[in-house]
């Protein structure tokens, strides 16, 4: 974990700090999966078949999800499967109450223009698997999508021991799935974008990965005719704003929460007390020995910061320039700094607000923007499976009033045609 003192750095040594992994943007890693999709927009099933055999050992398979939902009720305990039960609830909940509401304005006497969502017809949802399959996230992607209305959804996961894991068999079977595609990688987001075999072309494709995934969706999303994408969500990010009285045990947990997730992943602290960073390094040190996954926590902490701000104001306009995944505000007071963060992909605020329970059972989704993306993008949410259309229905005789203006702005852009078009209305 590197250290840094932030207002002895320029502009330039600034950036580098909160620059993401390079191996994020690997060039290899992006002609790999540039010739991935290429292989599958011209061969289809073929390339899908071949490349899955050769990365995920296993060709794709859609299973069926009975079966595996009934193996995971077996060998989870009764307090297990409350646990999830619970997160389903909560999910739901939230997303439920978070539809948006159509809108009708009467711009003037006659005119009115409304404002109306639709669900997208169908959509690909993409659940990061390996060694770690991550049941949560199929429910943090399909619930959503159940709120909002997609039409149908298509899933599509990493096979777990050449099957599907028996957790997100039972997630899908909880969001009313009834079978997923065993194919992960590059492979399955082309597979998802173009139509290959019986895998169906989605209209938006939505979910996590590792590095190999994000930009997978990037390129499919640029192409002409490609998927809409929710948003970039490569591996993952924390950013810790923590104060003088805070737990370092407790930083240090929250940081090594994320840093397990992934060799690329990231994670900082900024705080205004040197004691502090110094004691969460002493506990990320102490922490990270016993973790399960050590080496990938580790490697993740090759690119970690500890930065040290002269006032949490500074600490706020880093998190900024950083634009998190996640932002936890390890605070007194967190929503007096509240207000001056305005890039994050979900904020966690006061001490006990861990970073987990976002993960896996507050409510809203924990797929969030990465890499900056945070800027300018929104996590998924029941928008992210909708559209909207504006519908525009003049009165009788409304035209009479709009038509003039509408044909005169017409002709200063030198559109005569559109002119008449107007005029038209008014000579009706």
């Amino acid at each position: 974990m590197k250290s840094v003192v932030w207002n002895e750095l320029g502009a330039v040594e600034q950036a580098a700090v909160l620059s993401r992994p390079s191996g994020r943007a690997d060039p290899a890693l992006k002609q790999t999966v540039a010739t991935i999709v290429e292989d599958v927009r011209a061969d289809g099933w073929e390339a899908v078949v071949r490349h899955a055999e050769q990365i995920d050992r296993a060709a794709p398979e859609l299973v069926p999800v009975a079966d595996g939902a009934r193996e995971a009720r077996r060998m989870l305990s009764s307090e297990q499967r409350a646990a999830i039960e619970l997160a389903v609830a909560n999910i739901r909940t939230f997303h439920q109450a978070s539809r948006p509401a159509d809108v009708a304005v009467e711009i003037q006497p006659g005119l009115m223009v409304r404002k109306l969502w639709r669900p997208i017809d169908r959509v690909g949802l993409y659940v990061p698997g390996g060694a770690t399959p991550l049941f949560s996230t199929l429910l943090m992607l399909a619930l959503p999508a159940e709120a909002a209305g997609v039409g149908e959804l298509v899933v599509v996961t990493p096979p777990c021991d050449a099957s599907l894991d028996p957790l997100v068999a039972l997630s899908a079977e909880l969001c009313g799935i009834d079978a997923v595609w065993t194919i992960g990688g590059a492979q399955a987001i082309a597979a998802l974008a173009f139509g290959a075999g019986a895998i169906p072309r989605c209209d938006k494709i939505c979910g996590p990965g590792n590095a190999w995934v994000a930009e997978a969706k990037t390129l499919v999303a640029s192409l002409p005719g490609g998927p809409a994408i929710d948003m970039p969500a490569g591996p993952s990010e924390l950013l810790v704003i923590a104060d003088g009285e805070a737990d370092p045990a407790v930083v240090a947990a929250d940081l090594l929460s994320q840093a397990e997730h992934d060799s690329q992943a990231q994670v900082m602290l900024a705080t205004d007390s040197a004691s502090l960073l110094e004691a969460v390094r002493g506990e990320v040190q102490r922490q990270v020995a016993d973790l399960p996954r050590r080496a990938t926590a580790e490697a993740s902490l090759e690119q970690a910061r500890l930065v040290l701000c002269p006032d949490l104001d500074t600490a706020a306009e880093v998190a900024n320039a950083y634009a998190p995944e996640h932002l936890s505000l390890n605070l007194a007071d967190p929503e007096a700094l509240l207000p001056s963060i305005c890039n994050a992909g979900a904020v966690f605020a006061g001490r006990q607000s861990a970073e987990t329970f976002g993960d896996y059972c507050a409510g809203s989704s924990h797929v969030l923007p990465t890499d900056g993306a945070a800027r300018a993008w929104s996590g998924v949410s029941v928008l992210t499976f909708m559209k909207a259309m504006t519908v525009q229905q003049l009165a009788d005789g409304a035209a009479q009033a709009i038509a003039p203006v509408a044909a005169a702005l017409a002709r200063l852009e030198g559109l005569e045609a559109h002119a008449r078009a107007a005029d038209a209305r008014v000579n009706a």
